[in-house]
């Protein structure tokens, strides 16, 4: 067992550690995925806000749906399935830019992510909001938990927009996307 040799020492240790931790804490708590937003791609079922910086009437929420198109003001349908957060920041600021505004501060964010499914050996089959972190594990207990015919070897990932066939074999710290589906299949013993 370690021992703090003075309460100097014990401080510095939780001060370090503070200052390595919380950008990731509060990140979370703003509901944003560890890894870098700006390179998150956007797909069918992320609800998303577009924000203007003092321009209100282009400030939208929107849910992508299935076709992946948004409509926004004064550039009209957009593509925006299959884009990461930081190349729409860029369609919307030049498309106002060009013919609308002065160098707009354009944010995009993604206010919920879509969901991920867990199917199988679960309590409670079906889909459920993405959280970041999410790991398998996580996600089984979103799901209700194991039954008591679960793999805990059996357990494959498959990645959005992949077919059934392209299944990656996964253990309960690996992580999960938004739109993965996991499948924990039944076990013999």
């Amino acid at each position: 067992m370690f021992r703090f040799t003075s309460k100097l020492d014990f401080l510095l240790v939780v001060f370090a550690f503070l200052i390595c931790v919380a950008p990731q804490l509060h990140a979370a708590e703003k509901g944003v995925p560890p890894r870098d937003t700006a390179s998150y791609v956007l797909g069918p079922g992320d609800l998303i806000e577009i924000s203007v910086y003092g321009e209100s009437e282009l400030t939208i929420k929107f849910r992508l749906e299935e076709n992946g198109i948004l409509s926004y003001p004064f550039l009209g349908d957009i593509r925006v399935a299959g884009v990461t957060v930081q190349k729409l920041e860029s369609l919307v600021y030049t498309g106002l830019e060009r013919d609308y505004l002065v160098d707009p501060d354009v944010r995009v964010s993604v206010v919920e992510y879509r969901p991920v499914y867990v199917n199988g050996q679960v309590k409670k089959p079906g889909g459920y909001p993405y959280i970041p972190g999410l790991t398998v594990q996580k996600a089984v207990t979103l799901a209700g938990g194991f039954t008591q015919l679960a793999s805990k070897r059996n357990m494959f990932l498959v990645p959005e927009g992949s077919d059934n066939k392209k299944r990656l074999s996964v253990g309960l710290d690996s992580k999960v996307a938004p739109g993965d589906t996991l499948i924990i299949e039944e076990g013999l013993f």
